[in-house]
């Protein structure tokens, strides 16, 4: 799936850089010689499903998760019916101790990102069972161009940057009208060191009802 839209016109001069044509080089030997997650239709879901004009919340995540069947094209979510990985148990946790609502079954996330949450990885592929194992192939250098593209808009938006690898994107975020809402990432390794009782849920929305815009049903819909 091609990234279309506005997000194709503003990533465009990304798409003739050197680097992109060996990351691109790169990414179709991986999936002709390796097995390699999310499946090929879904490395761009999160342009797909977020149009640049809609994006209104920024979710950073890390890289694809690497077992079969999780892995859907946009951060911490997973396909209907699978198991949750243990950060995005951690994440309804917080949700529903900051919102008061019951835990969710589903760790499909496609209803954030259909409501203007960019599900954002700075990585977009991995091979099956190697995390990490598609780091510093050229991703990285594409998803901050991603990144600038989002903190460039004139408007008022949201940036969750959870963990360190996220937070260090925050020096591209220099718009004042902007949100930054950071802490610690939800792995169990961390969790307990800030992300939880940080209130990610609740802060944005509060913000974004402030500025005239509408909140996020964070909880999935029936």
């Amino acid at each position: 799936m091609a990234i279309t839209g506005a997000w194709e016109e503003s990533l465009r001069p990304e798409f003739g850089k050197p680097y992109y044509a060996r990351l691109y080089r790169t990414v179709v030997e991986e999936y002709r010689m390796n097995t390699v997650y999310p499946p090929k239709r879904d490395v761009f879901n999160a342009f797909q499903f977020t149009p640049l004009e809609q994006v209104k919340v920024l979710i950073v995540g890390q890289d694809p998760y690497h077992e079969p069947g999780q892995a859907n094209g946009l951060c911490f979510s997973v396909s209907p019916g699978v198991p949750l990985p243990p950060s995005l148990k951690n994440i309804y946790k917080e949700m529903c101790d900051d919102l008061g609502c019951p835990f969710p079954k589903s760790g499909d996330l496609t209803h954030w990102a259909r409501q203007g949450v960019l599900l954002l990885n700075t990585v977009l592929t991995v091979r099956a069972h190697q995390a990490n194992s598609h780091k510093g192939i050229g991703w990285e250098e594409f998803t901050d161009a991603a990144i600038r593209v989002v903190a460039s808009l004139d408007r008022p938006l949201v940036f969750i940057l959870w963990g360190g690898q996220a937070r260090r994107k925050k020096s591209m975020i220099t718009n004042p009208a902007h949100l930054v809402i950071e802490s610690a990432h939800p792995s169990p390794l961390s969790a307990y060191n800030g992300f939880f009782g940080s209130r990610p849920f609740s802060r944005c929305n509060e913000y974004l009802v402030s500025r005239g815009i509408a909140p996020v049903a964070w909880y999935p819909p029936d």
